[in-house]
């Protein structure tokens, strides 16, 4: 293994992980002559959700939510753009498709990464520190070969670093020990694919979370499997199989004017609120929905029920494997406060993703990082870490890491150029991209009475 030689200019912005909000930074910055950046990834291409692009599902946001266009609408990164490139411009006019499907979302921003200059796959990074004589962070990274073997040392030194590390599948504490199993078929939702085939001649399988994941993955299944044998239960915390939000009003808090006004709320207040809004984005999307009700009416027709199971409002309090083809769930009802038992051959974990920590990452910078009182990082509207005064001309931005001040948005498609287009602002001290003072029609919180002296008492009546 050998050492690459350190970069003697350092870079004005490193980005640390390649998904959709990091490669919008890197085709928003791409236009902005004079700008050093770089983006590593220790993967060696782009892929989004591989193991979710089941045929035909799409995209719950509309094709303008891509990687530019809600910022740069003239960008040549656009998704018409690679539409164009690849002369589909005009079947995609004729097919009159407002939201795409998610393959196709994947290939074009795979056409993004394979065409930026500034993108690093391949490239691990290891530590981050802090360097108060140079005034820069140092990035230490291991390039990695097509096997993911090591294959140099570097180290490079940024001005400022933006990290979108992603999210990571998540199983609850009940049912870890079952998905670290091999025998039996216990597979995150994020794997899907890669399990279908096994799955589809399991006899019994269950679908654990109400999103719109679980959905599709219910549906897929009760597609390819024999009416009258399809051996499927769904089961869901959540109190019903519950539509998302998406009137347009309701959408407006997917938008920076919502983003502003939840960034401005105190803590406590911001952290009863996110889960009161589950149905913002764990809901399921009205075509899947009635797509599941039309499939399973289909099957009635010739009389009697489908062999499928759909219960809400249920928790796993605990699991274990029968033998080496089944596994039982312990079940609980929260409404009914009903326990019992289910016996399946498989189980596929719809139950979420949650934020990669950026703790072990960014511990060298650890003195630096102010926290909340819940110990998370403290994150300015600008989605910039806040940090301790010695680390001045520098900063540390963050992508899909602050939910917690930022609100249900921050995982969002939707606002991937605005966000990206708001840190460019903030590291160049410009505007590249002047960005709009309102979006929304709803005012979301009242503005503060002003205070003023009392008014001397008057008679009452009309007065001029």
């Amino acid at each position: 293994m050998t050492t690459a030689p350190a970069e003697d200019q350092p870079l004005d912005l490193l980005g640390i992980g390649i998904g959709p909000f990091n490669l919008s930074l890197a085709a928003l910055a791409d236009r902005l002559p004079g700008l050093r950046t770089a983006f590593y990834d220790q993967r060696p291409a782009f892929h989004w959700h591989p193991g979710l692009l089941i045929d035909g599902t799409t995209l719950q946001v509309p094709f303008l939510a891509d990687l530019v266009t809600l910022a740069d609408p003239a960008n040549p990164w656009t998704f018409l753009n690679y539409l164009k490139s690849r002369d589909r411009l005009y079947p995609f006019y004729v097919a009159e498709r407002f939201h795409i499907q998610r393959a196709e979302y994947d290939a074009y921003c795979r056409w993004v990464a394979e065409s930026l200059p500034t993108i690093r796959f391949g490239h691990q990074v290891d530590t981050v520190r802090w360097n108060p004589g140079r005034g820069l962070f140092e990035v230490d990274h291991t390039q990695l070969d097509t096997n993911g073997e090591a294959e140099a040392l570097g180290r490079t030194h940024a001005r400022n670093l933006v990290i979108g590390i992603g999210t990571t599948p998540y199983v609850p504490e009940p049912l870890r020990p079952l998905a670290e199993a091999p025998t039996v078929p216990v597979v995150h939702s994020a794997d899907y694919l890669k399990q279908r085939e096994r799955l589809l001649t399991t006899p019994h399988v269950t679908i654990v979370g109400s999103g719109q994941s679980g959905a599709e993955v219910f549906l897929d299944l009760l597609r390819a499997r024999p009416a009258g044998a399809e051996g499927l239960t769904w089961i869901a915390r959540t109190p019903a199989f519950a539509p998302m939000e998406y009137s347009k009003l309701g959408l407006e808090q997917f938008t920076p004017d919502y983003t502003r006004y939840f960034h401005d709320l105190a803590e406590p207040v911001r952290d009863r609120l996110v889960p009161q809004q589950w149905q913002l984005h764990k809901g399921i999307d009205h075509d899947t929905i009635n797509a599941i009700h039309d499939e399973l009416y289909r099957r009635t027709l010739d009389g009697g029920w489908p062999d499928v199971t759909l219960t809400p409002g249920v928790t796993v309090r605990t699991a274990g494997r029968l033998g080496t083809n089944a596994i039982e769930l312990h079940l609980e009802h929260e409404q009914q406060g009903v326990r019992t038992r289910l016996t399946t051959n498989a189980a596929v974990l719809a139950t979420g993703y949650r934020e990669r920590p950026l703790d072990q990452l960014l511990a060298p910078l650890e003195p630096y990082i102010r926290r909340d009182s819940a110990g998370r990082p403290r994150i300015g509207l600008d989605h910039r870490l806040d940090l301790d005064p010695p680390v001045h001309g520098a900063g540390i931005y963050v992508q899909n890491a602050e939910r917690h001040t930022h609100g249900v948005g921050a995982p969002d498609l939707g606002l991937a150029a605005w966000r990206s287009a708001v840190i460019l602002n903030a590291v160049t001290g410009s505007q590249p991209y002047p960005l709009p003072s309102r979006t929304a029609f709803t005012t979301f919180g009242l503005q503060p009475a002003p205070v003023s002296a009392p008014a001397t008492a008057r008679p009452a009546g009309i007065h001029s």
